[in-house]
Order: structure tokens, then sequence, then C-alpha cells
């Protein structure tokens, strides 16, 4: 599973978007630090991360976790993740179950990896619709082995521009029956983000 691992630690990123983020000051601390004036990010970040401010608790974590204008800590990186987490933020559902599943800065645990790429999945997230469908493909964390299922999760990834989504759904379509491929396509026409992702198919179990 090294690419597994690989997969997600890849998927953290180097900027920061400013969708939805109306609070004051927040765009400006956003603004430098993609232009790598991190004093300046944390200046303008770190009080609306302690005021609750989702996004903000996301862009401190991952300062934390970069260290970039703090020194590199995984278990504030964590913390701040997991509070923007639970208010919803996919982003950082997306880092937290990155980090259960590998076990930085906390305990590794696969079942609570699974919960949170979930999250993030079922709110259209591309590297955790990505991730979940290699623990499908694979059958890790007692996730049932499903390449129905996997092929849905990658295509929908795909569909969102996860390049690596586009070449596992292509190598996992060579293994599977066309019934199968038909089923995984009706699948991801009829999802829709924000309602539960299918856990099982029809064809693919067993």
């Amino acid at each position: 599973m090294k690419k597994f691992t690989v997969a997600i630690l890849l998927a953290l990123g180097l900027s920061f978007g400013l969708a939805g983020t109306a609070q004051a000051g927040f765009p400006e601390g956003a603004s430098a630090y993609n232009a790598r004036n991190y004093a300046q990010a944390m200046k303008e970040i770190a009080p609306l991360a302690r005021a609750g401010h989702a996004d903000a608790q996301h862009l401190l974590g991952l300062m934390y976790y970069m260290g970039r204008g703090v020194a590199r800590d995984y278990k504030q990186a964590f913390q701040w993740h997991l509070k923007a987490a639970q208010q919803g933020k996919s982003d950082a559902q997306y880092v937290v179950g990155a980090m259960y599943y590998t076990g930085n800065a906390v305990p590794q645990d696969q079942k609570h990896a699974v919960t949170w790429f979930r999250k993030a999945a079922e709110q259209g997230h591309g590297e955790a619709q990505h991730a979940l469908g290699l623990m499908y493909r694979y059958h890790v964390a007692g996730v049932p082995g499903d390449p129905v299922i996997a092929y849905m999760l990658w295509n929908l990834a795909a569909a969102g521009g996860n390049h690596n989504a586009v070449g596992q759904r292509a190598a996992i379509a060579k293994t599977m029956t066309q019934e199968q491929i038909e089923e995984a396509q009706a699948l991801s026409r009829t999802w829709k983000v924000g309602t539960p992702l299918p856990s099982q198919s029809k064809t693919g179990g067993g």
C-alpha cells in the first residue's frame, strides 16, 4: 500500500483558494500565504482560527503541517484541521483522514481515516474520492473489496480533475466485466454531491 500512502501525502496543496471566504482578514491572510509572506499570513489567520473560522483553521493547520511561518508541529496541524473538519470543511476532513491513515501525530486508525475520507468525498472532494477508491480497490481498513465502487469513485474524482484517478480507473476497468462497468457508470451519473455514497454495489462485491 505504499502507493496509497504516497498518493495521500502528495495531495497537500501549496496554494490556498479564496472561495467562500467573506470574513474580513481571511482573504488578506490567504493572499499573504500564497505570496509566501507567512508572517503576515499568520498575523491575519491565527485570530480568525481561534475565533472558529473554519477556512482559517484549515490554513493554520497547513502552516503548522508544512512549517511555514511557524515551527513544523504535526500535533498542532492535526488539532486545527480537526476543528475545521468538524465544521464540515472538506479539505480539512481529507487531511484528518490522511493523518489518521498514516499515523501522523495521532495513533494510526484506518477506520477513522475511512470515516473522514468518506465525509470529504461526499462533498465532492476529489482527493478523498481517489483515496476512498483505493480503499475499495485494495480492501483496506475493513472496506469491502468492490471494483464497481472503486471505479465509480475514480470516475467522480477524474471528473473533478484528479489525474491519478484517471489511471486507476483505466487499470481497474481491464479487470471488470461490462456489466460492472455499466453499473459503475450509472452510479456515477445518479450520485449527487452532498448525498451518501453507496457502500457496496450489486455486481462488484464478493
